[in-house]
């Protein structure tokens, strides 16, 4: 997927509030962004980083500009829109790129499932020799010396999201976790038991009852030291369990 306009450069004043980055423009002006991502975004708010901002002229919205993309490290690229990697996912997967789980003639989104009352990314269904496939995307920022890690903090909402799946396995479909790599200089994928163990735990726990744990990077670099402005998925990563 890509951008459906050229993405604006500026300079990261400040992310606040969770929700609102002051940005300074290339034309030394400066903006209110919406920030669309809750996390801690741990790694991905360097003081004075290069960052890109769609726009949209839409009257009522009260914020013109949204976050989109960060230079974590001279040319490294991170996509920081929580909003953008189910999207990203589902194109990839519809256009049979996601090897392990081609084959699907029907993909939905946001479907009701399981004890804790969740809604899953993505439902697969319609395979003819597999069983509908429960996917969970999970976007992964964090860069630590080539590795990415997941969480960037705590997170009890994603612990639910590993016991719902083991649920599907057990009810004898597929479960999927899908760490989507929203980072150019991520080689690997971990569990971050540094910053949550209980979710490393937890995971390896679920791979062990039968979660599949999938990661596929985003082709986020382009040419001249900028992003490309395309979200598109390529190739696999490695994904390592141990502690």
């Amino acid at each position: 997927m890509k951008f459906p306009e050229p993405l604006v450069e500026g300079r990261l004043i400040r992310r606040y509030k969770r929700f609102l980055a002051d940005v300074q423009l290339m034309d030394g002006s400066e903006v209110t962004a919406h920030c669309p991502n809750t996390g801690s975004m741990l790694g991905c708010k360097p003081d004075g980083a290069r960052v890109w901002l769609s726009q949209s002229d839409n009257p009522k919205r009260k914020l013109k500009y949204t976050w989109e993309l960060v230079e974590t490290a001279p040319g490294e690229f991170a996509c920081i829109n929580t909003a953008r990697p189910n999207s990203q996912a589902r194109e990839a997967i519809e256009a049979g790129r996601v090897r392990e789980l081609a084959g699907y003639s029907q993909c939905r989104a946001e479907v009701r499932y399981g004890e804790e009352k969740s809604r899953i990314d993505l439902l697969l269904s319609g395979h003819d020799s597999a069983p509908d496939a429960w996917v969970e995307v999970k976007n992964v920022t964090l860069a630590e010396n080539g590795n990415g890690y997941f969480p960037d903090a705590v997170t009890t909402r994603g612990q639910k999201h590993l016991r719902e799946l083991m649920g599907q396995v057990a009810n004898g479909d597929r479960a999927v976790l899908f760490f989507l790599v929203n980072h150019t200089g991520i080689n690997t994928v971990r569990p971050a038991d540094h910053i949550d163990p209980a979710y490393g735990n937890l995971l390896r726990e679920a791979c062990a009852a039968g979660v599949e744990v999938l990661a596929y990077r985003a082709s986020l670099a382009g040419e001249g030291g900028s992003p490309s402005g395309s979200l598109s998925l390529g190739e696999p990563v490695e994904v390592i369990l141990a502690p």
